[in-house]
């Protein structure tokens, strides 16, 4: 045994690292990422701001021009407090940090990864309440196992990744009603979605939403958004650690977030895509497609794993899942151009013999 694994918290060596898969010369198709860079017209003055940061300093310690901006874009009303994180991971794992050792970390499965991981790495337990077949909650089962093991955090995605589809908002408020835990809707996607709960935070003082500007255009800034009451973000901001989000990211994110049309219509090309190609997708018999309210499409067919092969022979990377996992005969495929949509769609259609 080698002195790191001597050294190492036994509970970290039997954890399996994240893994991103290479996806180099590849249509990348796998994260949810925006396919939509930084316009032409405004590279010039984006330069020009990246210029000015001042690298040599630390930065503003709390981000209060960009705090300014991502209200205006998000229409955050101005009686909530905001908390930004490098990422919602960042903003995930200080969640995590609130809570005692042995706390549970409820949330539901198939679900996002990072849940349960962070609560490993935070010696919390965790625990996946299974989704039904048309991956909905069934309340009733939820509600029962909230009041009888009594998590501290349960993390709701809303839309969910990976099925796309967001919970009925009257059984999300019926959760939020029976427990004294603090739930995390955690609203990604909500560029894409028809839905959020950041009106209903005054309503419920355990509810908190957590946002990204990941999926809009701009994961590469790693910037996360929690909203919540003005308590709340006050107390949690004492596990922020100091100068989390740096100044290139700060510089970078003032200047596009306040191109709000912009990123409207972005969203607005996404849904129409998406609209698209599952009307596609759906006219292959040999796939069951998902409808979604986020920017990516989950399907299902029983030669999943042919199917994959054949996508990435192609130069296509979609995301798959482990042989162990609820979802091993599912890809989710990221919605993007309607070019590179177009080459996505005649390669899964040669696959399928369709014209």
């Amino acid at each position: 045994m080698t002195f790191i694994e001597q050294w190492l918290r036994t509970d970290i060596r039997d954890i399996k690292a994240y893994n991103v898969p290479s996806s180099k010369n590849m249509l990348k198709l796998d994260a949810m990422e925006s396919p939509f860079g930084i316009p032409e017209n405004l590279q010039p003055d984006f330069l020009d701001c990246l210029k000015r940061a001042q690298v040599n300093r630390y930065p503003d310690a709390n981000a209060e021009e960009l705090n300014t901006t991502i209200r205006s874009l998000m229409d955050i009303p101005n009686d909530l407090g905001v908390l930004l994180g490098n990422g919602s991971d960042e903003l995930i794992q200080l969640l995590a940090m609130a809570c005692n050792s042995g706390d549970l970390i409820m949330s539901f499965e198939p679900s996002f990864v990072m849940y349960e991981m962070i609560s490993k790495f935070t010696h919390l337990n965790y625990e996946g309440i299974s989704l039904n077949e048309n991956f909905e909650i069934d309340l009733d089962i939820t509600v029962k196992s909230i009041t009888s093991k009594k998590p501290k955090l349960i993390f709701i995605a809303y839309p969910n990744n990976p099925t796309g589809n967001s919970f009925d908002n009257e059984v999300i408020k019926e959760i939020i009603k029976s427990t004294d835990a603090l739930v995390v809707l955690d609203e990604a996607y909500y560029a894409y979605s028809e839905k959020s709960f950041i009106d209903e935070i005054s309503n419920f003082p355990n509810l908190i939403v957590l946002r990204t500007i990941s999926k809009i255009g701009f994961a590469g800034l790693r910037l996360g958004i929690l909203v919540g009451s003005q308590g709340t973000i006050e107390q949690l901001n004492k596990l922020r650690l100091p100068y989390n989000i740096n100044i290139l990211t700060q510089a970078s994110a003032n200047f596009l977030l306040k191109e709000k049309k912009n990123i409207h219509n972005n969203a607005k090309t996404i849904i129409d895509e998406r609209g698209r190609v599952f009307k596609e997708l759906s006219l292959i018999s040999q796939l069951t497609v998902f409808p979604s309210q986020a920017n990516f499409i989950l399907v299902k067919a029983d030669n999943i794993n042919s199917l994959n092969e054949f996508l990435k022979s192609h130069g296509i990377l979609v995301k798959s899942f482990k042989d162990g996992s609820k979802l091993k005969n599912f890809l989710r495929i990221t919605i993007s151009k309607l070019q590179e949509n177009n080459t996505f769609l005649n390669c899964i259609k040669d696959y399928y013999g369709k014209s």
